[in-house]
């Protein structure tokens, strides 16, 4: 049964305003916090879009995870690229601190989901830190147009009932700082 009293629940916008000014910040290298701390997240920022250029696999153990080589897409002279339907890896402006008593998961900016576009994700786990990546798909057939540095998602920070003794230490820790 649930504890009442251990239940917790999603930051708020001070709690976030605290942590981002917190040593080490719960998030980084922000274009604009005042815009970008929102009253229940932090919105991420888009550094660059890949293509995937080949299969990748992975199986229960680790061991035989191949990720897929990719190739950046570049922005033209004003900082746009236009996105044929399918799927891209994107890269974050921001870098992530999560304390070992909070976990996030992400959810994509409205505007996104009404172009025909979305943003997929896994849970940022608590301890992990690094520049993140997520997958950009792209449902529209016309394609869809994106700005360097665009505003794509907003990260929801909830405070777990206790800290874990053990946070995140896989490959992906400390990735692309």
């Amino acid at each position: 049964m649930i504890d009442a009293l251990n239940f917790r629940s999603m930051l708020s916008h001070d709690e976030l305003i605290f942590l981002i000014n917190s040593d080490p910040p719960l998030v980084e290298e922000m274009i604009d916090p005042m815009v970008q701390v929102q009253p229940n997240g932090i919105e991420l920022t888009l550094q660059r879009v890949e293509v995937h250029e080949g299969a990748g696999a992975i199986a229960f153990d680790n061991s035989e995870r191949k990720l897929p080589s990719t190739r950046t897409i570049d922005f033209d002279a004003d900082g746009w690229v236009h996105l044929k339907k399918g799927s891209y890896k994107i890269v974050f402006n921001e870098i992530v601190n999560i304390p070992k008593n909070i976990a996030a998961i992400a959810k994509p900016r409205s505007s996104l989901l009404r172009c025909g576009a979305t943003v997929e994700t896994a849970v940022w786990d608590a301890g992990y830190s690094g520049r993140s990546e997520s997958l950009l798909i792209v449902h529209n057939l016309n394609g869809f147009k994106i700005k360097r540095n665009a505003r794509l998602l907003q990260l929801l920070f909830f405070r777990l009932g206790e800290e874990v003794h053990k946070g995140y230490s896989g490959i992906y820790q400390n990735e692309n700082i």
